[in-house]
């Protein structure tokens, strides 16, 4: 019930963020969302004998976030695709140098590359691909593909719990993730890759039905010259569904070896932020690719 509940409070608040919020907000609720992920991933790195770098890890992602929210303010927008990837590329590239000068004023000299490698991998695997999103989400009129990545992760979320606990036999990763098994991944995938194919392949469609009822503002519509073939279609819902599995059992595998349930208890039901958007923070890099490659390729999304 409790998790119901919590789904309930957070799907719309997710939807308005992404079909109306300005850049600005986007950017600062993402980096909330950030902080609070890294907060869970430095926990966790305790358990591995990790003592962390936790003040400069969030300082270094506040920075990043409140570039990304000025320089994609419509009213600014000093920041175009090429600016907004070379900022996120020049954060990963400063970010182990920084953390490794601040670690040589460690006492014990011994933990300032583990501390720093964390931190890293803070900033990696939660703030770049939650960046990512604001990019796609501001740069490529991509509030639409957005929404389009979310039920795409959450479909098959949904399939792979009720299928798997319906007709389980075989587990996945029993090591790692023991209640997840083959059934569930594959109704994942294959419900998953028609409602991805399903939406996409009606975008222009669906999201003029949105604008005209007032549910996405007309800059976050998508406003494509062209759909994209089908082929093309169920290609990126599949991909995304499997980086969405392989994200779920990369945060199984991290708690599994720390030995914990749950990566925190912030939202009733679920567990922690990481718990969350496990699935999101790999799918959200390869939406971003394929918008990348769609827009070097025809000029536009």
């Amino acid at each position: 019930m409790k998790r119901v509940a919590t789904a309930a409070v957070l799907i719309p608040i997710t939807l308005l963020l992404i079909l109306r919020a300005p850049a600005w907000l986007l950017a600062a609720v993402s980096a909330g969302i950030a902080l609070l992920g890294a907060r869970e991933l430095l926990a966790i790195t305790e358990h591995y004998g990790v003592q962390p770098m936790r003040r400069p890890t969030y300082w270094f992602m506040v920075a990043v976030y409140a570039f990304l929210a000025v320089g994609l303010t419509a009213q600014t927008q000093i920041l175009d695709i090429g600016g907004a990837l070379l900022t996120l590329l020049a954060a990963c590239g400063l970010a182990f140098f920084l953390f490794l000068a601040i670690g040589m004023g460690r006492s014990e000299l011994r933990s300032a590359y583990p501390a720093a490698a964390a931190s890293l991998a803070a900033w990696l695997y939660v703030g770049l691909p939650l960046g990512l999103l604001v990019v796609v989400r501001e740069l490529w009129a991509g509030g639409f593909l957005v929404l389009y990545l979310l039920l795409v992760v959450w479909s098959g979320d949904i399939l792979a719990y009720y299928a798997g606990r319906a007709f389980g036999r075989h587990k996945l990763a029993p090591r790692i993730s023991p209640g997840k098994t083959w059934e569930g991944a594959i109704a994942s995938f294959a419900g998953a890759t028609a409602v991805g194919g399903a939406v996409l392949a009606h975008a222009p469609q669906i999201s003029m039905a949105l604008y005209s009822f007032g549910l996405v503002t007309r800059r976050y519509a998508y406003l494509a010259r062209e759909t994209p073939a089908m082929s093309e279609v169920l290609l990126l819902s599949a991909c995304i569904n499997v980086a969405a599995q392989l994200g779920d059992l990369v945060e199984s595998l991290l708690k599994r070896g720390a030995g914990i349930k749950d990566s925190g208890t912030l939202l009733p039901g679920h567990g922690g932020v990481l718990d969350r958007i496990d699935a999101l923070l790999f799918a959200v890099p390869v939406l971003w690719y394929y918008a990348a490659l769609r827009v070097m390729a025809r000029g536009h999304i």
